[in-house]
């Protein structure tokens, strides 16, 4: 009796576990290969509403398995993973709602959303649990996540969902973390999409993603910097400032570019330098990101650094404080807030003053906007409080080099005068244009001739007038 009751005892726990988790593996890859199937979401929504629904479960309880189970993520999963990803997510993305590239406003305008997303976004979820899962092995898994597979990946950012475009986002950078050996190939396939778009569309939907993965990677660059990060910088980076769209994603790009300059200080001069090369000359919104990034750049320069770029950079400045846009205007002038900027500024005074001072005594009489004018006087009372000598001799200066200009614009309208004084006084002096082939000869010009000179030369005095002043305040800008 004891015999036959130890015959009917269970099997050990250990093969109840095998057997468990050898049907499990077998379940997992039945499911993996059911959530194969492809949906109609949008020529015919309410079809195959039931599947659509089972596929949901499946792929919401896969989810749940991969997150909260372990030992789950075995060598035969990896294959299949991977391809039930791919055959979801890897497809023809719709044409643009926005063929024509015209700046996309996010305030304005709606994106196309994808029609399949309840079963799309638990791809993805998916996905990243499976990258993330303790069990996973990189060395497993690089056969089936490689080059072509990131490829693909890099191309579904274009999508105009923002919600794809985040999950995205993440994925890659999960891929780049795990995947050494294709870093490199992540780096040089997102350098050819800002190249292509720089250079040829101008139009592509996740550049702010990709640098905002850019901006994670760039942070864990070794140090000294290698060459190619830094032809990244100069050669791809800073270009991106030029396209017209640049409001999409500019404070991604900024994180980026201040991230090099945190890296490496060397960098600052050239940086600052292409910055005033493409600077906006006709749009202003485009100014204020300038602006913008600009301070965020002062915030982490070296003083040694500065000294190489203060001169063009505050030339730039004085121009901002003149501009008629107030917005222009006082984001320059918010500079003078910065404890950090009045610091480098009261170091270099002797040169940044003679450089600022024209164009702030100008404007805090002649500027339009009251609040321009409170600022402006801020920014002089700073100045003075700074180098109360340098201040009086900035203003002597000014004040001597106006009455300089005002000399020569009165020494130019005199001689203007006489001009028309002798033509009034000398009526005989023939004018082709005033007188046509079939008149008669006569002894002088006609009331009617005398009136269309006088006309003529008031005419190109106020010309001449116009482009003295005109040359006047080009000389003060």
């Amino acid at each position: 009796l004891f015999w036959v009751k130890r015959k009917k005892k269970r099997p050990p726990e250990y093969l109840n576990n095998l057997v468990s988790d050898m049907v499990q593996e077998k379940l997992f890859i039945q499911k993996l290969r059911q959530c194969c199937v492809l949906f109609d979401f949008v020529s015919d929504p309410l079809s195959d509403l039931k599947w659509k629904e089972v596929k949901r479960a499946a792929l919401s309880e896969m989810v749940e398995y991969i997150t909260h189970s372990r030992n789950v993520v075995t060598e035969p999963i990896y294959p299949e993973v991977v391809h039930m990803f791919a055959v979801n997510m890897f497809r023809a993305l719709p044409p643009s709602s926005n063929p024509t590239g015209a700046e996309f406003d996010p305030e304005e305008d709606e994106p196309t959303l994808e029609a399949a997303w309840p079963h799309l976004q638990l791809v993805y979820e998916f996905f990243l649990r499976f990258l993330e899962s303790p069990d996973f092995q990189p060395n497993v898994a690089k056969k089936y996540i490689d080059q072509k597979f990131v490829m693909q990946l890099l191309e579904l950012f274009d999508s105009e969902d923002p919600r794809e475009r985040d999950f995205l986002k993440t994925t890659l950078h999960r891929i780049y973390g795990k995947f050494l050996g294709l870093r490199a190939y992540i780096r040089k396939q997102i350098n050819n999409i800002f190249y292509r778009f720089i250079y040829e569309t101008e139009h592509h939907n996740g550049i702010a993603e990709l640098l905002e993965v850019l901006g994670s990677i760039i942070n864990g660059f070794a140090l000294p910097l290698k060459e190619e990060h830094k032809i990244f910088l100069l050669k791809v980076l800073l270009p991106l400032h030029k396209v017209k769209s640049l409001g999409v994603y500019h404070p991604q790009l900024a994180y980026c570019v201040v991230q090099f300059l945190e890296k490496d200080s060397t960098l600052t001069e050239p940086v600052v330098m292409a910055l005033l090369k493409y600077w906006p000359k006709t749009h202003s919104p485009k100014e204020v990101m300038f602006l913008n990034e600009l301070e965020e750049i002062l915030d982490v320069i070296e003083p040694s650094e500065f000294v190489k770029v203060m001169e063009p950079l505050f030339r730039q400045l004085a121009k901002c404080v003149s501009s008629p846009h107030f917005q222009v205007a006082e984001r320059a002038l918010y500079y003078w807030n910065n404890e950090y900027i009045m610091s480098l500024i009261s170091d270099n005074a002797a040169r940044i003053l003679p450089i600022m001072f024209p164009a702030l005594y100008r404007n805090s009489k002649t500027h339009w906007n009251k609040t321009i004018h409170g600022l402006i006087y801020n920014a002089l009372k700073l100045f003075m409080e700074m180098n109360q000598k340098l201040f009086d001799d900035c203003t002597q200066q000014f004040k001597a080099e106006k009455n300089k200009e005002k000399a020569k614009l009165k020494e130019r309208e005199e001689a203007w005068l006489k001009i028309e004084n002798l033509a009034k006084s000398n009526p005989q002096v023939y004018f082709p244009e005033l007188h046509s082939p079939t008149e008669m000869e006569t002894d002088g010009p006609v009331i009617e001739d005398i009136q269309i000179l006088k006309k003529t030369v008031e005419e190109e005095a106020a010309q001449v007038n116009l482009d003295s002043v005109s040359t006047f305040h080009r000389s003060c800008d």
